[in-house]
């Protein structure tokens, strides 16, 4: 049978933004349409995917008219590889929406008495700005749909592809010729990975057989001139993975560190799998003002250098630090934000789950000889305790940093115990972030919100809350 055609709304126009990357519209009924990769003032054909009795959802298929504001992409890959999808809206305009989708959700999630929100900090570069990206090889290009219409129902060849994962696929990959993301050596390496590959006919892997050998290539660029470079293989090949390395060290200047790791599994994962030194001394070398950070090839680190900088300004300007505070820093990773905020505290206690993490936070404190910056792995709900607290003073100041799905319950109930005099929290998602303020508003008052774009060109936004202990 047949699949049936969706239906096709015609010359609609998107009249507002919404929220993450989506803009609204309304059909002839009035009801609600959300639509992605469409700004306000666009005219558009849209195919509706979904029908609710309140909303519909659609994509676009065919640009009408554009926008009076639209401008013009500057990558020649902008809507086909997935990222940097607001390239066409000017970068006043998304920090603006950017703005708007923070208001919107605090208020209709959080449900709790807000101050006025401050004006959100732009990114100074809109371009390069990433410290690290992840390319994948792959047996099959994603070919577009008007590719796929001129090849006339043709079978085509499957062609391998370096760069990245096309949306919503896991077994396709655009190639990547120029990424704007991040400055060289990026697309130098880009070049000399697929000429010698090409040339020695080495297999890309196929991500639904799970055969070939090249998986992934994982970069990072430090603003010191520092450069890692992890390379992915499902197997031990020593003569080919010697020849590769030697090749990308020799060709693709900057390379201070270079690393191999070999993956068998299914998934692309590697944090559970050993990373091998081929050449460099194994990690590199980040600043953040003053600090200095070790970055190896698994350690979690802000993406973008310049605003992490300005992140943590903000962060350790609400945490109002006097030089007599414990502070107290959840979800603490490597230590950034603890080690940025040191100067000011009587003594820093990071908390983090994850034990590789916690080993580099303690490399870091002693990088920057912070004798007073200790570090915990587990749970806070288990290291928390009253006979913690005897030995290391309970909190004054508490920052958390918690990932997308935002904190959870138990930990939130956990700090409205621990009643630190101020909580300042950092989130890269304002949705979870005001689930979680309403619960911890039974106790607290949110003083300061400080909105900062991380991630130019996409609809990602971080939001910094300083939360003040009633009475």
């Amino acid at each position: 049978m047949a699949r049936k055609e969706k239906a096709l709304v015609q010359n609609i126009k998107i009249e507002a933004y919404a929220a993450e990357g989506k803009c609204i519209a309304h059909l002839e009924d009035g009801k609600v349409l959300f639509v992605p990769n469409a700004i306000p003032g666009d005219v558009v054909d849209v195919r509706i995917l979904k029908s609710k009795k309140s909303f519909a959802e659609g994509k676009v298929v065919n640009l009408v008219s554009p926008s009076p504001v639209r401008i013009e992409p500057f990558c020649p890959h902008f809507g086909v590889c997935g990222g940097c999808k607001w390239q066409m809206l000017p970068y006043e305009l998304q920090l603006q929406y950017k703005q708007q989708q923070v208001a919107d959700q605090l208020k209709r999630i959080g449900h709790v008495e807000l101050p006025p929100l401050q004006t959100i900090l732009g990114s100074p570069l809109q371009t390069n700005y990433r410290n690290k990206l992840e390319f994948t090889f792959c047996t099959h290009r994603y070919r577009t749909q008007e590719e796929l219409q001129a090849a006339e129902g043709e079978v085509l060849a499957p062609e391998p592809a370096l760069g990245f994962h096309a949306p919503g696929l896991f077994d396709k990959v655009v190639p990547i010729h120029v990424c704007y993301l991040q400055p060289e050596p990026t697309n130098t390496l880009l070049k000399v990975l697929r000429e010698y590959t090409e040339q020695h006919q080495l297999p890309y892997y196929d991500h639904r057989a799970h055969t070939g050998w090249l998986r992934n290539v994982m970069l990072r660029v430090a603003r010191t001139g520092e450069v890692l470079v992890n390379l992915v293989v499902k197997s031990e090949k020593k003569k080919e993975r010697e020849a590769l390395l030697e090749h990308i060290y020799q060709n693709v200047p900057g390379i201070t560190s270079l690393h191999y790791t070999i993956n068998p599994k299914v998934n692309d994962s590697v944090h559970d799998l050993d990373v091998q030194l081929y050449k460099g001394k194994g990690y590199i070398e980040e600043t953040l003002e003053d600090y200095r950070f070790i970055i190896s090839p698994k350690s979690f680190f802000q993406t973008n250098t310049y605003q992490a900088e300005a992140l943590y300004r903000v962060t350790r300007e609400f945490a109002g630090l006097t030089g007599n505070e414990v502070l107290y820093d959840l979800y603490c990773g490597t230590g950034s934000i603890g080690i940025f905020c040191s100067k000011g505290a009587k003594k820093v206690i990071g908390i983090e789950v994850v034990e590789e993490a916690i080993e580099d936070a303690k490399k870091n404190a002693a990088l920057n000889d912070l004798e007073h910056c200790l570090f915990y792995a587990g749970d806070v709900a288990n290291i928390c305790t009253n006979e913690f607290f005897a030995e290391h003073g309970r909190p004054d100041v508490i920052i958390t940093d918690p990932p997308r799905a935002g904190m959870h319950e138990k930990l939130v109930q956990q700090l409205l115990k621990m009643r630190a005099p101020r909580i300042v929290y950092v989130s890269c998602n304002p949705a979870t972030q005001a689930r979680d303020l309403q619960l911890l508003c039974t106790d607290y008052n949110v003083t300061r919100l400080q909105p900062v774009d991380m991630f130019p060109h996409t609809h990602h936004i971080e939001n910094v809350a300083l939360l003040e202990l009633k009475g």
